[in-house]
């Protein structure tokens, strides 16, 4: 194969792909970056309740030269999936359940939804690329290879529900199906797990800085890095992993360059957005919080909600770093946004969201 092959995409332009959760803060603009591309056979899907005029826009910007085909159902049905995914070549499937409280409604949402996709792509027999979103909460962030650099070499949560959080449980179920659909059945697939995407549309502090459950702010990160990637570079890496050859059943962490540590975000928003108080709670006292916590909860039966234990500790306020490596040699990622000027536009988003509060 000459270089010039090996850097194609492997699909034409005029190849149908399909966006799932295409009208959400990611799935978006990735529809706007294949349509730059120009990529013009897209069909976006979305539930029958979202709302569509960001799709819509696009739709309109591109004109007559892109068919933006908009598609509203529901991926618990095989019906809609069958029909979602005739004749597609590429699936970004980005739909997931988010919020729920439930182990059962986020199984649902995430992990029964794909599972549809997957056996719907296995009918159609057309299929070139499947590409999972999943996340860095997959991670169990304890007895790595590495003591604190966490990379797709890291291990994966195996007892996800003792964290008590059910979109991480279900996340990691997601990948599993993927992954085993893709042995038993050949699906090809990518899995990209992104850090914390931040940017205009999603304005809110992550929990890797710290928590305001008490009524203040409890400063967790301290010196941490905090796995940022703006959502434009995000939506770069996850449309490289859907068009890119050679990396079929390969796994891709995101996370943007010169990251920051939570004390410097946190100082950083203050300054930027609005000021407020915080306590900083030293790594050694938010660990055993989180001891305390999980052993209260289990000596309970379950009474007070695992909401802070040691699991959690690890993965969101253990001292860590990251790497995108792999990322930018199989990918060929560059971040398109520095997080200098990612951080500037995050906080302007912010200010401005305060003034029309």
């Amino acid at each position: 194969m000459s270089a010039a092959e090996s850097d194609s995409p492997i699909v034409k332009r005029d190849d149908l792909i399909l966006v799932t959760g295409a009208t959400g803060f990611i799935g978006s603009k990735l529809v706007g970056s294949l349509l730059d591309r120009g990529f013009r056979n897209l069909r976006c899907f979305a539930r029958p309740s979202s709302e569509m005029a960001g799709v819509e826009a696009l739709r309109g910007r591109y004109g007559d030269g892109a068919r933006v085909e908009v598609v509203k159902g529901n991926l618990g049905s095989k019906e809609d999936c069958a029909a979602a995914t005739k004749n597609v070549a590429v699936i970004y499937h980005l739909a997931a359940g988010r919020g729920e409280k439930s182990f059962a409604d986020a199984f649902y949402n995430s992990v029964v939804t794909t599972r549809n996709l997957l056996e719907a792509s296995i009918n159609h027999q057309y299929l070139r690329r499947f590409v999972n979103m999943s996340s860095f909460s997959v991670y169990t962030n304890r007895q790595k290879p590495r003591w604190r650099l966490l990379d797709e070499s890291c291990p994966v949560e195996q007892r996800a529900e003792l964290r008590g959080d059910a979109y991480s449980f279900a996340k990691i179920k997601q990948d599993e199906i993927v992954a085993d659909y893709g042995k038993k059945f050949g699906i090809p697939y990518v899995i990209v797990r992104p850090g914390y995407v931040y940017g205009p549309g999603n304005e809110g502090i992550t929990g890797r800085v710290g928590v305001g459950t008490f009524g203040l702010f409890l400063h967790l990160g301290g010196s941490n890095t905090i796995p940022f990637t703006y959502v434009d570079n995000c939506v770069e890496a996850i449309t490289l992993a859907g068009l890119k050859r050679g990396v079929d059943s390969e796994v891709f962490n995101i996370v943007d360059d010169n990251l920051p540590s939570s004390r410097q975000f946190l100082r950083q928003y203050k300054r930027s957005v609005k000021s407020f108080k915080s306590i900083y709670v030293p790594h050694a006292a938010s660990y055993m919080l989180c001891s305390l916590w999980e052993r209260y909860s289990a000596w309970s039966e379950g009474q007070l909600p695992p909401a802070f234990n040691l699991k959690d500790w690890h993965v969101s306020w253990k001292k860590t770093r990251y790497s995108n490596q792999k990322l930018k040699a199989r990918l060929g990622w560059t971040p398109t946004v520095s997080t200098a000027e990612g951080m500037t536009r995050f906080f302007e988003a912010c200010r401005n969201r305060g003034r029309h509060a």
